[in-house]
């Protein structure tokens, strides 16, 4: 029987490898002017897409409230975090954390980590404030840019969307594939830290 703490190892292992190396997936990434530019972004970006589709499949693990609130708190928290960059409000480490949220999300719907509620939205809004930080201090600070946040969230809502669609049409019976694709989640993580995607 795996503990919990044996659950934990790894994970913590990986976080701070993830942490100790940049991302470097936004700064200058693209056009940053139009809705149209925002929906894009999460479409084309391995990080982006992975991370999103991986808080729909571990809400569709958790079932009940989950569903809805994990991803409607990554949502608004990284909107959040979007007008905090916007501000040039600081905020350290974005790229590693980005990053880091890439493995951990895996990790978190590989293992089929059974958080409470309320934990799995901090877990979430933590890794969603950094996320839409990035996309924020890329954007004019102008109607433009919130067109482009307008388009990122549409496409973050249709990801997790997908994630939830998988998850749930998947059922108990073939939870492995969810699992499986968590996995595969925390590996294009660890790619892009070591440069190989």
């Amino acid at each position: 029987m795996i503990t919990a703490s044996t659950k934990r190892t790894p994970l913590a292992a990986i976080l701070f490898l993830a942490a100790a190396m940049p991302a470097e997936a936004h700064v200058g990434a693209g056009s940053a002017s139009s809705f149209a530019a925002g929906f894009a972004h999460p479409l084309f970006g391995l990080d982006h897409m992975t991370v999103m589709v991986a808080v729909g499949l571990w809400a569709a693990m958790k079932a009940g409230k989950a569903i809805w609130a994990w991803p409607l708190a990554f949502v608004g928290v990284m909107l959040a975090g979007g007008a905090l960059g916007m501000l040039h409000g600081p905020v350290p480490f974005v790229e590693p954390v980005i990053l880091a949220s890439v493995v951990a999300l895996g990790l978190l719907v590989a293992l089929a980590i059974d958080l409470p509620l309320s934990a799995g939205i901090a877990v979430i809004g933590l890794f969603a404030l950094f996320h839409g930080h990035a996309h924020g201090t890329e954007v004019p600070e102008n109607a433009a840019g919130l067109d482009y946040m307008a388009g990122f969230a549409v496409a973050t809502v249709l990801l997790h969307g997908a994630g939830i669609a998988a998850g749930v049409g998947l059922g108990s019976r073939f939870r492995g594939l969810a699992r499986t694709a968590g996995a595969a989640c925390a590996a294009i993580g660890v790619g892009i830290a070591f440069g190989v995607l």
